[in-house]
């Protein structure tokens, strides 16, 4: 048995009817690789074959009464794969906007407390004969970074390679403890919260001291907390409904606005969203004269300590805040802007410590957290004070070399975040091979087409294009080496 960290645990109380603290990925795939065909049976042969390199994911959770402590995993190798891989046919003509639909309608539902924390829904019926899987993969049993490794264990290198690995341990169970004993057990650990506290207190007071040292530094300026956001359509309360649709660019376009401007390719990430927003809020009147907050997840190096769900599994995030300079029309300098308060928010970072929240959320007692949250869902308080951020953007790198699951080879990967209230739109970012692939979630109450976010990405992506490509350009190297040997002449 194995308890939870403070931030795993805090996805677990956080979770309400209308707070889904699921994530996940929608991956396509070319079904015609795959040696003898490809389907929902043979998916379930490959994950029984490989359910022993899966051991986290055959974890059940076991909560403490009372929310005295946090909870527990316990090893449970029995996989009723029924019930965890299951078939669902996209409607009719089965093009994006319809699996997109379907992807939205089951994102809506919470993955099932009794059984491992993911499901896998395999779907067929596509217009053009590919297969889809949508895997969800409840927050506290890995973040976007660590949920990426099943990769290493689901998918291949190649479409024949046999099911079976080499050295697959054989997993043990163990029992489920009673109530009784949860709560016996969760005692030293009580015990030991006023030492945690006063560690926290002292991290609090480093973090304090190190953000005054940064007030009088050159990133101070672009400096972006809390509460700074503006509020706008998207900054509501939500509800249990989810939409979603998806989008891909090419990655060497990404790459080569990166090269010509000297920034970071999250910086082009960040541009392209930036870009998106513009276009979908100004098209509804909306766009606010100061720059939207996105809430950007950033992955840091933890010692795991034997303390947390699984060494390489659970969460090991901070995140930071990045203004994303909507209000500026020129995409180049909105670009550049945003890599200044990138770079202000990785110093801010740095100073406040990359494991404070982390500690923060070791030393929450689960219950209050849990009340806290309830408290603020049912009274709605996120529509009383300034949105903390406008979205969330999530970038995550991805494999460079084909992979193939069961024999399909894989042809685009959009990943899947979750909401927060006060927050109807999330945009996750994976790259794959030659493209880079986009998932939009939404609250439909809040975005009712997410379509219209996709088709205003590709627009802004282009615009970024067009404006490297003009920057390169061979009048303008010509013009600049022109000028340059005048002024040498004239010196």
């Amino acid at each position: 048995m194995q308890r939870l960290s403070g931030a795993d645990a805090s996805f677990v109380y956080g979770e309400t009817p209308s707070w889904h603290m699921h994530a996940g990925v929608l991956v396509v795939l070319d079904p015609s690789t795959a040696p003898g065909g490809f389907d929902v049976h043979r998916l379930r042969s490959l994950v029984e074959a490989r359910k022993g390199l899966l051991a986290p994911f055959l974890r059940r959770l076991v909560k403490v009464p009372f929310g005295l402590d946090r909870p527990a995993w316990v090893d449970d190798p029995r996989l009723d794969l029924n019930r965890q891989i299951r078939p669902v046919g996209v409607p009719s003509p089965g093009g994006p906007r319809e699996l997109g639909a379907l992807v939205g309608d089951l994102l809506a539902f919470k993955l099932e407390p009794d059984r491992p924390m993911w499901e896998i829904w395999f779907i067929d019926g596509l217009e053009d004969g590919r297969v889809a899987l949508l895997l969800k993969v409840h927050h506290c049993l890995a973040d976007g970074t660590r949920s990426a490794r099943l990769y290493e264990v689901l998918f291949d290198l190649e479409p024949g390679a046999p099911f079976g690995r080499p050295g697959t341990p054989v997993l043990q169970g163990e029992r489920i403890p009673p109530g009784w004993e949860m709560a016996l057990r969760a005692l030293p650990r009580l015990a030991g919260t006023p030492l945690r506290a006063a560690r926290t207190s002292g991290h609090l007071g480093r973090s304090a001291l190190g953000m005054l040292r940064m007030r009088g530094s050159p990133e101070w300026p672009t400096v972006t907390v809390p509460f700074q956001a503006p509020r706008t359509s998207l900054n509501q309360a939500i509800t249990p409904h989810r939409g979603f649709a998806f989008c891909s660019v090419p990655f060497s376009g990404v790459n080569a606005i990166k090269n010509v401007f000297s920034v970071t390719v999250n910086d082009v990430v960040l541009g392209i969203c930036a870009g998106a927003l513009r276009r979908y809020l100004a098209d509804r009147g909306e766009l606010p004269g100061k720059p939207l907050i996105a809430q950007v997840p950033v992955a840091v190096h933890v010692d795991d300590g034997g303390d947390v769900s699984g060494g390489a599994w659970g969460n090991a995030t901070t995140v930071m805040g990045v203004a994303l300079a909507t209000q500026l029309e020129d995409p180049v300098e909105r670009l550049r802007a945003i890599h200044a308060s990138a770079h202000s928010a990785k110093v801010m970072q740095h100073a406040l410590g990359d494991d404070l929240i982390l500690d923060l959320a070791d030393v929450a007692p689960p219950v209050l957290l849990a009340g806290g949250v309830r408290a603020y869902s049912r009274l709605h308080l996120v529509e009383h004070h300034p949105p903390i951020f406008n979205l969330i953007v999530s970038n995550v790198q991805g494999s460079s070399l084909p992979l193939y699951i069961a024999g399909a080879r894989l042809e685009a990967s959009h990943p899947i975040g979750p909401l927060l209230d006060g927050g109807g739109l999330n945009i996750t970012v994976l790259s794959y091979l030659d493209h880079v692939d986009f998932g939009f979630v939404v609250c439909p109450e809040i975005v009712e087409d997410p379509w219209q976010l996709a088709d205003a990405t590709s627009a802004a992506f282009a615009e970024l294009e067009k404006a490297a490509t003009r920057s390169t350009s061979p009048s303008k190297i010509t013009k600049k080496t022109k000028t340059r040997a005048d002024d040498g002449a004239g010196a």
